[in-house]
C-alpha cells in the first residue's frame, strides 16, 4: 500500500535555553501537506469510510495504491486508461444484506474469522478471486477451496458487480447469516488497519471488537442497497 495513505510528522526537540533568558513561543508545526502521487499536486486530506477524502488509483503494475489530486483521479476513472497501467479506486458502497452462504461453505473457503474481503486479480489470465481477512499481522490471504468458490460466486451476484483489482466485496459473518458490501479495496486496507492497531490478547479484546462494529456501521450508512 502507498506510504501516502499514512504519513507522520514529529518536531525537532526543543533546544536548552540560558537560564533567565526569555521564553519564547515554539514556532508551530506546519501540517504535512498531501501530494498526488502521480503529479506533486497537493490533493487534500487523507479520508476514512466516515469523512471522504482524495482519491486514490491503483497502480497494477506494482499492485500498490496511490493517492491522486481529483484530475489525475478522473483520468484514470475508464479501464484501459494509460494503457491500463493505472485504474481509480471507485467511490461507492453497495450494501447486499443477504448472502446464499452457509457457514460449511465459509469454513471450506478456508477463511478462520468472520470477517473477509475479496477482489478479482487481473494480473492472473482467469481474474481469479483472491481472499483477505484483517489480523493483527495486517491483511492475511486465504487460500481458496475452487469447488466452493465456484459454487458461491454462482449463486450471488454480488461477486459479478465488483470491479477487478479496485472494489471488494467485503462479507461479514453475523448472528443471521452473512452480510456483504462492495466497498473501495482502500475501505478493506483501512479496516485491516484498526484491527492492527487496537487488537489485543487472543480475541483482540473489547475495543478492537467496538472498532470493527463501528467501521460496519459506518459502511452501512454509507452504503446504497442492492437493486
Amino acid at each position: 500500500m502507498s506510504t501516502g495513505l499514512r504519513r507522520f510528522v514529529s518536531s525537532a526537540p526543543e533546544r536548552q535555553r540560558p537560564a533567565g533568558s526569555a521564553q519564547a513561543e515554539p514556532a508551530p508545526v506546519a501540517a504535512p501537506v498531501e501530494r498526488c502521487e502521480l503529479c506533486g499536486s497537493p490533493c487534500g486530506p487523507e479520508g476514512t469510510v466516515a469523512v471522504p477524502g482524495h482519491g486514490h488509483v491503483v497502480d497494477l503494475e506494482h499492485r500498490s495504491i496511490r493517492c491522486a489530486c481529483r484530475p489525475c483521479y478522473l483520468l484514470f476513472t475508464h479501464r484501459g486508461a494509460a494503457s491500463g497501467h493505472y485504474q481509480a479506486v471507485p467511490e461507492r458502497f453497495v450494501h447486499h444484506p443477504g448472502v446464499a452462504l452457509t457457514p460449511v461453505q465459509w469454513d471450506q473457503l478456508q477463511i478462520p474469522v468472520r470477517i473477509a474481503f475479496l477482489f478479482r486479480n487481473s494480473d492472473a489470465e482467469t481474474e481469479e478471486w483472491v481472499a483477505f481477512y484483517p489480523s493483527p499481522a495486517g491483511a492475511t490471504q486465504s487460500l481458496l477451496s475452487l469447488e466452493s468458490w465456484v459454487e458461491v460466486v454462482e449463486e450471488n451476484p454480488v461477486f459479478a458487480s465488483a470491479a477487478p483489482d479496485v472494489e471488494a466485496v467485503l462479507v461479514q459473518r453475523t448472528e443471521d447469516g452473512f452480510e456483504a458490501f462492495v466497498v473501495p479495496i482502500t475501505a478493506c486496507y483501512e479496516l485491516v488497519a484498526r484491527v492492527r492497531m487496537h487488537w489485543q490478547g487472543f480475541d483482540g479484546g473489547e475495543q478492537a471488537h467496538e472498532e470493527i462494529a463501528a467501521f460496519f456501521e459506518t459502511v452501512r450508512e454509507r452504503s446504497e442497497k442492492a437493486s
